[in-house]
């Protein structure tokens, strides 16, 4: 496999009403590759953002399916979110909260 560069890691921000307050606690959510992991994410966001990166938690979503007649279908497929703490003090001014 090859490897994933930075901007290959972070796919984009996610910017619900949950993730945006969380935004004031040093908290930033991004949908992230399917194959990358923890270290990846912090080295990434550290490396774009220039910003330094405490803790990142990472949600994996299934995919979903359906049925059209007797086939089993995939409606939706699997995602990653990552959610980011950054050091006190610091902010990511791209997401324009």
């Amino acid at each position: 496999m090859a490897e994933l560069n930075d901007y290959q890691i972070l796919l984009k921000p996610i910017t619900t009403e949950k993730s945006v307050m969380a935004t004031a606690e040093g908290k930033y959510t991004f949908e992230v590759h399917i194959r990358a992991n923890k270290l990846q994410v912090a080295e990434a966001v550290s490396q774009i953002f220039d910003v330094d990166v405490i803790k990142v938690n990472i949600i994996k979503s299934i995919p979903k399916f359906g049925q059209w007649g007797r086939k089993r279908v995939q409606r939706k497929s699997a995602t990653k979110k990552a959610i980011v703490t950054l050091a006190p003090g610091q902010r990511i001014d791209a997401f324009g909260v």
